[in-house]
């Protein structure tokens, strides 16, 4: 599917997703919500401002390297690709990852297929990294700061576990790669080990060319994986202000500890079960959840869930809008080169 054709059905998606979010919602409900939130709406839209800012200068760092003056993008570029391919992640039905071969897509031009699948490869490994960093640190924050009975002490021993070994696993992942060991494994499973292998086989110099950027990220370019790795880390703490921001809104005392824990355990539940459409029910379960372990009331979970969910819509809109922005530049070149 080229570039062209990928955007139009996922402008289509993006539309009857936005009005079916819209709906499930309501318009009377978002709009009582955001009279209900007040001013504290605009810092609530603005932290993600600054989320995808931070995200773009770890994006931006991981594209760079000085040999190649092609990949001396703008920084307006990297941001506005960054803004739209989330756009897209919110709205693919399951695992949230339709954005990232937009970005390829959109990369190829200037970049090549093998430096824009890299890149785009590297950023999500980085973005996937830093979230199992900060449930982490937030496991260890919630150690410190919440009275915990044993059965919670206990699951955060799990979860601990489960954040080592996944953290152990990406720094794997970062030295040696991952996408020829994982196609040699897709060719051992039934059903798909035929198409996998037929893949692998036309793709073999893609592939291995991928493996060796993520190889040389980590080993050779320290310095831009540290740099990306900490705006990565510093976007989620930042993602907890929306829910300081929100809970303020209606009087609710809340510390900037308080609402990272509850940032980090909401998340948690919700990518546990990441297959269900824009997390429809999971993050609104996950909030109340984490609200109820921290002493605090879980009835605002609710609330704080909604208009997380109305944050959602406005962003999606401001990604769809810039994706069409992008397609009418590009044909007004075209028409331009042609006269």
């Amino acid at each position: 599917m080229n570039s062209k054709a990928y955007k139009a059905l996922f402008m289509v998606i993006g539309i009857v997703t936005l009005g079916y979010m819209v709906y499930e919602t309501g318009v009377d409900e978002i709009w009582e919500d955001i009279q209900r939130t007040g001013i504290w709406f605009v810092p609530v839209i603005g932290s993600w401002l600054l989320i995808y800012v931070l995200n773009a200068f770890a994006f931006r760092a991981i594209i760079r390297e000085p040999q190649l003056p092609e990949t001396n993008l703008s920084f307006w570029a990297v941001l506005r690709l960054t803004i739209s391919g989330y756009a897209i992640n919110y709205i693919t039905p399951f695992v949230a990852l339709g954005g990232e071969p937009y970005r390829i897509l959109e990369l190829k031009p200037a970049l090549g297929i093998q430096k824009a699948t890299s890149s785009v490869l590297l950023y999500s490994l980085m973005h996937m990294f830093s979230h199992v960093l900060f449930w982490l640190a937030s496991i260890v924050l919630i150690v410190a700061v919440v009275p915990l009975s044993d059965t919670m002490l206990v699951g955060c021993g799990i979860m601990l576990i489960v954040g080592l070994v996944l953290g152990y696993w990406f720094i794997n992942v970062y030295k040696k790669g991952f996408t020829v060991s994982t196609f040699r494994l897709l060719e051992k499973v039934p059903f798909i080990k035929n198409k996998a292998r037929e893949f692998a086989l036309k793709n073999a110099e893609t592939l291995y060319e991928v493996d060796e950027q993520i190889r040389i990220l980590y080993a050779e370019r320290q310095g831009v994986f540290y740099y990306a790795l900490f705006f990565e880390f510093f976007a989620r703490v930042i993602g907890c202000l929306e829910i300081y921001f929100t809970a303020h809104a209606i009087g609710m005392e809340m510390t900037l500890a308080q609402s990272l824990i509850v940032s980090s355990g909401s998340s948690l539940f919700a990518n546990l079960i990441f297959f269900f459409p824009m997390q429809l029910g999971t993050r609104e379960g996950g909030l109340v959840l984490a609200l109820k372990s921290i002493g605090l009331s879980s009835a605002p979970g609710i609330f704080i869930g909604v208009v997380m969910r109305i944050r959602e819509i406005v962003w999606i809109m401001i990604g769809l809008a810039l994706i069409n922005k992008k397609s009418k530049t590009r044909e007004k070149e075209v028409l331009v080169v042609s006269e």
